[in-house]
């Protein structure tokens, strides 16, 4: 028989249309989260009608109104002990039952494996599942766990154990996995660890860690190894997270299975490796950078998640302003020039610039890209990869590039002057060339690009713009806090808006008052007066007063009217920029 998935079920039994499927697909695909809870969310099914349905395709038992008066825990089975009250609080457990070594549980959602997995280790017997509405099972925690005893005081909840009530500090509401008792990491011979690396819970664990940094929208994710620990965080909108992480002999099998995956050495344990992975999730691939370095107490790795399906490579939907997109634009359809997109590490430049060469394909132009590696595929571009060690470098991809009749010319990083030369060169005979720079604000690449040792006289003519940016958090526009602005409240600074907003925190935003980032930037365009002040070798300084006098923002006065607009706080303009 076929095995149905939830969605076909619920057709299947008449609770939904095809149309409402395919919506709350298309809302999965932006805000995340199980077909269920969503159809549930939309009021399409209830809580019980899911019960059903998941029972109905998993083939275990389940509760309804009918029968939801026999879901009571067996008595003198001491099953508060088993799974204490904080726990099943907490993760919407119930145990109902204990025979030999089984423990049979009541869940809303027998698809959790992380739970299955925590029930397992905390409990130490097999789990049977059965499933029933949430609210139906919070009703029975709290009359099994919380009832009155006879003197009618009410009684204290069992309360974890030590050991695994510290596995559980810190949670910080991202993730689930609980650690086993912590056992010193062994050194293993290449096959047992090949062998280790394979085996069933080590896919998974490996399969949740990703799944569950990709549905929390983080962009890394850090596996560290300790003396007697691993740490285990990721990085969501700027900020590192910590998460209850696995059992400390799990580092090397865990690493082992991330090599496997991503095609590095797996015996070579004293040099730093890069590889990628490519993960396939429901209706999409992510991308997953993968990179190892060897620390005194193992090898950390670090994941860069590459989800092109998560941000909108478009330069309207990456938060610019508006005046700002227009001249972004403008420059983008100049048959030739030089455009730089600078910050620091993290800011977000290399997305800005796919966004910005997105807009540019057209079948007419041959547009042709050299990175280090290859982040976002796109179709209509011809994508080369930087490979040092065999002399397949930016300055010598360059070289190839101006020989394959190019139109529009992408350069991921400018780091050396043999690389800046050939941009200026490209730019100067008749191609578009874009690329990124590490310095700290628009006007001190124009001075960096003369330090390295470019000739003023080659910027001027094909310099078109330059553009800082940094990224900051996004106010959740759930519970974000109006309030009204005072001059000595913000270090003299007047808003033309009477409100504000500020950060608050929601459950919606796991309590950070942020969900997700917006771009903050300056487009410093190059015009007669700035091409004047290259020539006399001004400062950056000087530069920027210029462009100031001319019109164009600055990073602050960007995050300034991005706070007007109640997209982001003011403590959170301040932490990425500087007034000047």
């Amino acid at each position: 028989m076929k095995h149905l998935k939830l969605g076909e079920i619920l057709i299947k039994q008449g609770l939904i249309t095809e149309n409402q499927l395919n919506n709350a697909i298309e809302h999965q695909k932006t805000e995340k989260g199980r077909i269920g809870e969503i159809l549930i969310k939309f009021g399409v099914i209830t809580e019980e009608n899911m019960a059903v349905a998941l029972g109905s395709q998993l083939g275990i038992p389940y509760y309804t109104s009918d029968n939801i008066e026999l879901m009571m825990p067996q008595e003198d089975q001491d099953l508060e002990k088993l799974i204490p009250a904080d726990f099943a609080k907490k993760n919407c457990v119930l145990p109902l039952s204990k025979h030999l070594n089984s423990l049979t549980c009541a869940v809303p959602d027998p698809l959790d494996l992380l739970l299955l997995d925590n029930l397992r280790r905390i409990t130490g017997h097999e789990i049977n599942l059965v499933v029933a509405p949430q609210s139906a099972i919070n009703k029975a925690i709290e009359s099994f766990y919380f009832k009155e005893d006879s003197g009618g005081e009410e009684l204290k909840p069992t309360m974890l154990s030590d050991a695994v009530q510290k596995s559980y500090q810190k949670k910080e509401e991202i993730s689930k996995v609980a650690p086993r008792k912590a056992q010193e990491a062994t050194e293993l011979s290449l096959d047992k660890l090949i062998a280790k690396a394979e085996e069933a819970p080590v896919i998974k664990l490996v399969d949740l860690i990703i799944r569950q940094a990709i549905d929390e929208r983080a962009s890394d994710i850090h596996i560290e190894p300790f003396e007697n620990k691993i740490n285990l965080r990721y990085r969501i909108d700027g900020h590192l997270y910590s998460l209850p992480p696995p059992a400390p002999h799990l580092h090397l099998p865990i690493v082992s299975r991330i090599k496997i995956l991503s095609k590095m050495d797996i015996a070579e344990k004293r040099l730093p490796q890069d590889g990628a992975i490519s993960a396939k999730l429901e209706d999409r691939t992510v991308d997953l950078r993968v990179s190892t370095i060897p620390t005194v107490w193992g090898e950390k790795v670090v994941m860069r998640i590459l989800d092109k399906g998560a941000i909108p490579l478009e330069l309207a939907s990456l938060g610019f302003d508006t005046k700002q997109v227009d001249i972004l634009r403008k420059c983008l359809s100049l048959p030739y020039g030089l455009f730089f997109v600078t910050g620091p590490t993290g800011s977000g430049k290399s997305t800005t610039l796919y966004a910005a060469v997105n807009e540019t394909v057209d079948p007419r132009k041959n547009i042709l890209t050299v990175e280090e590696p290859v982040e976002y595929k796109i179709e209509g571009l011809n994508q080369v990869s930087v490979r040092s060690d065999i002399g397949l470098t930016f300055a010598s991809t360059l070289r190839a590039f101006l020989r394959q009749d190019p139109d529009i010319i992408m350069v991921g990083e400018t780091r050396d002057l043999e690389t800046a030369s050939m941009c200026v060169r490209a730019a100067l005979t008749g191609h578009f060339v874009l690329s990124t720079l590490h310095t700290n604000d628009a006007s001190s690449a124009i001075t960096r690009l003369v330090d390295i040792g470019i000739p003023g006289y080659l910027l001027t003519p094909s310099l078109v713009a330059i553009m800082g940016q940094r990224l900051a958090r996004r106010l959740c526009q759930k519970c974000k806090e109006p309030y009204e602005p005072s001059p000595d409240q913000h270090g003299g600074i007047t808003f033309k808006s009477d409100l504000i907003y500020r950060a608050k925190g929601c459950e919606e935003c796991k309590n950070t008052g942020y969900r997700g980032r917006i771009v903050v930037a300056e487009v410093l365009v190059v015009d007669d007066d700035i091409r004047a002040l290259i020539s006399k070798n001004a400062s950056a300084g000087e530069i920027k007063t210029c462009a100031r006098k001319n019109g164009m923002l600055t990073i602050f006065d960007s995050g300034i009217k991005a706070v007007e607009k109640g997209l982001t706080s003011f403590d959170e303009v301040c932490s990425i920029s500087v007034e000047n």
